[in-house]
């Protein structure tokens, strides 16, 4: 039985955020998240050697320390110590628009709808970042192909049911949207995330996003995920 948007309204909503070595930009990152009611923040840490952990727990959050290093593995176990109806993984470097929790529960209420992420907006003025977000509002809304950085949220109970993240050393989110696909619609807000364009700076916009869709056909073609791992981070 699909929840009634009374009892969706009353979920609570376990953030989880998996880092590693995230000092620089952990207090920003959760500040934030700190005047919002009903709302439960889990850092799983992968073994950071910085003050990650100790900035986090100073704040009062959370903080799980995972044995294994690994987004797949980080954001299961979060999972596991999470006590909220409703699931959200958030990356360190993403900030989350105010009405974020009312925005969720109101997806996550409609019929058919079993997952839901955000529209993505990167912190940086350059136009090739623009074209970059067009590129994903498309893959996101013609394909309901939504990525981890666009903050995933489901309840807690599908979660269970499809298994949790696969453990795979990259396309973790990928593979969790495809398995959710078979069990209903992926929803995508109107409100966009803020995401820092760190990851496109590093190499430049072009050479980024000719890496990531290098990464997803290789995923396709039956490429092994270690090898696209071992790929993708050797060029970033």
């Amino acid at each position: 039985m699909h929840p009634t948007s009374y009892e969706m309204n009353l979920a609570k909503i376990s953030v989880i955020i998996p880092v590693f070595n995230e000092a620089g930009i952990i207090q920003a990152s959760l500040f934030p998240l700190l005047n919002d009611s009903d709302i439960e923040i889990i850092v799983v840490d992968g073994g950071s050697s910085d003050k990650t952990q100790e900035i986090a727990e100073k704040m009062g959050i959370k903080v799980i320390v995972s044995p294994v290093k690994g987004r797949a593995n980080q954001m299961n176990l979060g999972a596991k110590f999470a006590t909220g109806e409703i699931l959200l993984f958030l990356h360190a470097d993403t900030q989350l628009p105010p009405t974020y929790p009312t925005i969720i529960r109101e997806i996550l209420s409609q019929p058919q709808t079993v997952a839901g992420a955000f529209k993505l907006k990167i912190d940086g003025e350059r136009l090739s970042l623009r074209l970059v977000e067009m590129l994903v509002e498309w893959r996101s809304r013609f394909f309901s192909l939504p990525y981890g950085d666009q903050a995933i949220f489901l309840k807690a109970s599908i979660f269970q049911e499809v298994g949790g993240f696969t453990n795979l050393p990259i396309m973790e989110d990928f593979e969790l949207i495809r398995r959710l696909q078979r069990l209903g619609k992926i929803a995508i807000a109107s409100a966009s995330i803020l995401t820092s364009s760190r990851r496109w700076d590093k190499l430049g916009v072009f050479q980024t996003t000719l890496i990531n869709q290098l990464v997803i056909l290789g995923y396709f073609l039956g490429i092994s995920p270690v090898k696209l791992a071992e790929l993708y981070r050797r060029k970033r």
